[in-house]
């Protein structure tokens, strides 16, 4: 049997560029650390921001370090539905032609024209287990999920392989509840 990956839900998220944060929380901002990810160097911060769209807006979003290049903020599409903004599914850091939004800080608020996406499902896997799973870089995979009264199986999961990554796969909230993920449950790579 192969060896099972530990599903874990990302709930609505954003990622900060240096100049954003800076608008959002003041000159000289920096990013104040909350609690470790389970990916290497990733943690949740202690600021919080809100994200506005035309309908609505989703308070009280969890920013994470450390800061990157360009501002990318995750949510999922019950979440865009919610503040009136159709998004694309897209995977981490491909923003192009996104959605954009408000981001609202204590200090001030940003103005994305780009950046708003519903991150594309995924798999952060080590080489090592990569090549006991018998998958590479960017290849797309079925994933079966197996809990009570909701086991599911998705397709479209993108796998990334760096010697960076811990091996987990990451749902957003819609798909997690769809497969009733709760508490510690396990993934596999259906071949």
């Amino acid at each position: 049997m192969a060896d099972k990956i530990l599903v874990e839900v990302s709930a609505r998220h954003l990622h900060l560029c240096k100049q954003d944060l800076e608008t959002l929380f003041g000159t000289g901002a920096q990013l104040h650390h909350r609690r470790e990810l389970s990916q290497p160097g990733q943690y949740v911060c202690e600021e919080r921001v809100e994200i506005v769209g035309p309908k609505s807006s989703l308070k009280g979003v969890s920013v994470l370090g450390p800061l990157r290049p360009a501002t990318q903020v995750e949510v999922s599409l019950t979440d865009a539905r919610a503040i009136g903004v159709t998004i694309p599914v897209r995977e981490s850091g491909v923003l192009e032609g996104s959605a954009g939004c408000t981001i609202v800080g204590p200090a001030g608020k940003v103005e994305l024209s780009q950046g708003l996406i519903a991150a594309k499902r995924h798999i952060h896997i080590s080489p090592e287990d990569a090549g006991k799973q018998g998958v590479a870089d960017k290849e797309v995979v079925e994933v079966k999920i197996t809990t009570p009264d909701r086991s599911l199986t998705f397709g479209d999961v993108v796998v990334r392989v760096s010697k960076d990554f811990n091996t987990s796969m990451h749902l957003d909230t819609d798909e997690a509840h769809a497969a009733f993920v709760a508490g510690e449950v396990f993934a596999e790579i259906v071949k």
